[in-house]
């Protein structure tokens, strides 16, 4: 493992957590789409079934399992916490998001490494990722105003796909046989999909001033 990919987990990691902070201390997930939330846990489901028929490390076992149990926590609170739930902006989270399921399965099927079941969900996962973060900035956007968590949310989760852009390139060069080029391809798109977070993001930063995403 090299430090970007390393540095990617623990964005991905401090995200979860920083959206855990905000459900758990706060009783309240105004701001955040139960739909994004809902497609990371189907991501992180059929991305780590290699859970039952391989293992790498103890750290890959318990990164996977960390963001299976998380995204399944966040799923339920969202949806079932008799208190948590009444905050849900149900109103403004009307992203279609099954077009996203649909495509990427589409796609999975014409484009992949292997056509095998695993590698199949494996790509299918990869592409649902890419967009995964579409409900939540339409959510934001409708909003206008981020309250101080959900932007840190967005954040980390934005800064974890761009050091894995920097793993991936660190490995082309690197490794002789590195050839996830459905990954890289993915992550492109899907950090692409955070510029005008982070941009509205830096200005928030630099001003002092509340973070308001342009409707």
């Amino acid at each position: 493992m090299n430090i970007f990919r390393f540095a990617g987990d623990m964005m991905h990691l401090i995200s979860i957590l920083v959206l855990l902070l905000k459900i758990y201390a706060t009783k309240s997930c105004s701001g955040i789409s139960l739909k994004t939330q809902e497609l990371y846990a189907l991501v992180f489901l059929t991305r780590y079934l290699d859970l039952f028929t391989g293992f790498i490390s103890v750290y890959n076992t318990v990164m996977k399992l960390v963001f299976i149990a998380s995204s399944a926590a966040i799923v339920w609170c969202m949806r079932r916490h008799r208190v948590v739930r009444r905050s849900y902006d149900k109103e403004l989270d009307t992203f279609r998001h099954y077009f996203l399921i649909a495509a990427s399965f589409a796609l999975a099927l014409l484009v992949n490494e292997k056509f095998t079941f695993q590698e199949i969900l494996w790509a299918f996962s990869i592409y649902l990722e890419a967009v995964a973060i579409l409900p939540q900035l339409v959510l934001l956007q409708r909003s206008g105003n981020v309250d101080n968590l959900t932007g840190q949310y967005v954040f980390f989760l934005g800064a974890y796909r761009a050091f894995y852009i920097l793993n991936w390139i660190y490995r082309h060069f690197t490794e002789s046989h590195f050839s996830r080029w459905i990954a890289c391809i993915s992550g492109l798109v899907q950090t692409a999909l955070y510029a005008d977070f982070f941009y509205y993001y830096y200005i928030s930063w630099k001003s002092n001033t509340k973070l308001k995403l342009p409707a």
